[in-house]
């Protein structure tokens, strides 16, 4: 039931119709609602697949250009309409890998993408710790060269696909400076780092509390130069920013569908629950916001896949209205399912809890607001 006209606009070429095609024949073939018991088993199973079908090489570069964002956009929204942890497992292969897409060394990159794409490793990124959350540049984590080795000690947390990843690239401070001047990026083996807790979401996925306890690793672990940490976690976090609100979009277009279906079905009396003019404001209301992230997501998207400007306002745009107007739309589909919208096993309580963590992770609504008033605010000055 899904609307693909959106595919029309002037931000796509045909590759990309023909990539939204060949994944929606993927997911129907693969894809089913129902919560997997197993999350764990469930998302290494999707990497697997993915890498199986070809669909990983979207998410994680050649390492001889960038991912085209408007490709990763499609595939999150594709995904996350279909299932929420089927978006979670693709996207994560590129934000875990993506520093070492981007500043990666050669032989970095040899060892690493060609596994994360086939499917074979799985990736993680670690920097949110207990005490810093969003605020990365004052992390505590540290990294220490010893003769050949770095020294890792500390910890993260909330960290996705923690306990299941092969290798977490891991922000430390090394020194260089204070606040952001003084953060590195490394590359750390799963068997390194103990997992010390898991974390248990609204939405079931793999999420862990890891430790570093006098962790050694290699000289050449370390991605780019000593001290450029910050500039590697922002520029990858940049890259995938827009795909969070595509996922959030994905969203809010499953919600949509389910609410016109339970609308036309649902009798009230002699006529049906899209025959009341409430119903069909809230309708209208939802096409509308979905709509409006749309065109917001692709244009942020098609301005990073040209190059040449600095898109960071577009991206946190895209980003904190999908979120934000997807959980208004997810509510409003709960809204009209009544009770049944409450009830476990119902796609619309599914969604609700899906939706609410893009609100936060990569960049949470009131970063994006930051973002967008400050470079509206340098423009405006004389």
């Amino acid at each position: 039931m899904a609307d693909k006209s959106f595919l029309s606009w002037p931000f796509f070429e045909e590759r990309h119709r023909e990539l939204a095609a060949k994944l929606e024949d993927w997911c129907d073939e693969w894809l089913h609602d129902a919560h997997p018991a197993d999350p764990d088993a469930a998302c290494r199973a999707l990497v697997a697949e993915y890498g199986r079908a070809g669909f990983l090489k979207l998410a994680v570069s050649d390492g001889k250009k960038r991912p085209d964002v408007r490709s990763l956009a499609l595939c999150r929204e594709i995904l996350a309409r279909h299932h929420g942890l089927a978006d979670f497992a693709f996207a994560m292969q590129g934000l875990g890998s993506g520093a070492i897409s981007l500043f990666g060394t050669i032989e970095q990159k040899r060892e690493w993408l060609p596994r994360v794409a086939s499917g074979e490793a799985i990736a993680a990124f670690a920097m949110t710790e207990p005490t810093s959350g969003s605020d990365a540049a004052n992390m505590s984590t540290s990294a220490m060269r010893e003769g050949n080795e770095w020294v890792l000690v500390g910890e993260k947390t909330y960290i996705s696909n923690g306990g299941i990843a092969d290798f977490y690239v891991t922000f430390a401070r090394t020194g260089e400076g204070e606040g952001a001047r003084g953060l590195s990026a490394f590359i750390v083996p799963a068997d390194a780092v103990t997992v010390a807790e898991r974390i248990e979401v609204i939405a079931p996925h793999p999420l862990a509390r890891i430790t570093y306890d006098n962790v050694r690793i290699p000289a050449d672990a370390i991605i780019g130069e000593p001290g450029e940490g910050f500039r590697i976690g922002m520029e990858t976090l940049n890259l995938f920013r827009v795909t969070v609100g595509a996922a959030a979009l994905g969203f809010a277009r499953r919600a949509l569908d389910e609410a016109l279906s339970f609308a036309i079905n649902r009798r009230l009396g002699t006529a049906t629950l899209a025959d009341n003019a409430v119903t069909q404001e809230k309708l209208a209301d939802m096409a509308t916001s979905i709509d409006a992230s749309a065109l917001l997501i692709y244009r942020a998207a098609w301005q990073q896949d040209q190059g040449g400007v600095d898109n960071r306002r577009a991206a946190a745009m895209a980003k904190l209205h999908a979120t934000e107007s997807a959980q208004r739309v997810i509510d409003a589909a709960v809204q009209l399912h009544g009770g049944a919208g409450v009830t476990r096993g119902v796609k619309v309580e599914e969604l609700y809890r899906d939706i609410r963590a893009l609100r936060i992770y990569e960049g949470a609504t009131e970063v994006q607001r930051q973002i967008i008033a400050r470079d509206l605010l340098k423009g405006a000055m004389p």
